[in-house]
């Protein structure tokens, strides 16, 4: 199993047990859903219940949240479209050192820039129908991830910039 952890504050963002799909070289889209937990059970990650497991109405103090947002502790910030290019403008600064401390390779992070660009102009052209997520300690320098919905407008799934990650084996 495979956990991806931010790059600047090794907050745990997700693991490979969702599905993930690269998206242009530069984000991972990783597929999520909005499940019921009950107080005090476990969280339902998406299987399909058996039929005796079923029922049709939510119980008393049962919420539904994000499988994915759950999991690994996200939390919910906000921004305008300035706030946001601020802080975008920070991050890549950020990602492009930990890239060359690293010892990526000059084209490499020549890539990374032209494609965080262009990605970037996709993100403000849409920018309304996200929602914001940074990792468990909140961070502000640190990965926002990007809630969005599917065109069928239910179908969750959470962008994450795939060179500000660093994947961990368990």
């Amino acid at each position: 199993m495979l956990l991806y952890e931010d790059i600047i504050t090794g907050d745990e963002m997700f693991s490979d047990a969702f599905p993930i799909k690269e998206i242009d070289g530069i984000a991972y889209e990783v597929d999520c859903a909005l499940v019921t937990v009950k107080p005090g059970a476990d969280i339902d990650i998406g299987a399909n219940p058996s039929a005796e497991e079923a029922d049709e109405g939510v119980e008393d103090g049962a919420i539904t949240i994000n499988n994915v947002v759950h999991s690994f502790r996200l939390q919910s910030t906000s921004f305008d479209k300035k706030s946001y290019l601020t802080y975008l403008k920070g991050y890549m600064k950020s990602v492009k050192a930990k890239l060359q401390e690293t010892g990526a390779s000059a084209d490499d992070v020549t890539a990374f820039e032209k494609g965080a660009q262009d990605f970037a102009k996709k993100i403000v052209g849409s920018f309304k129908d996200f929602e914001f997520y940074t990792g468990e300690s909140m961070n502000p320098d640190g990965m926002v991830a990007l809630l969005n919905y599917r065109e069928d407008g239910v179908t969750p799934y959470i962008t994450f910039w795939k060179h500000g990650l660093k994947q961990v084996k368990l």
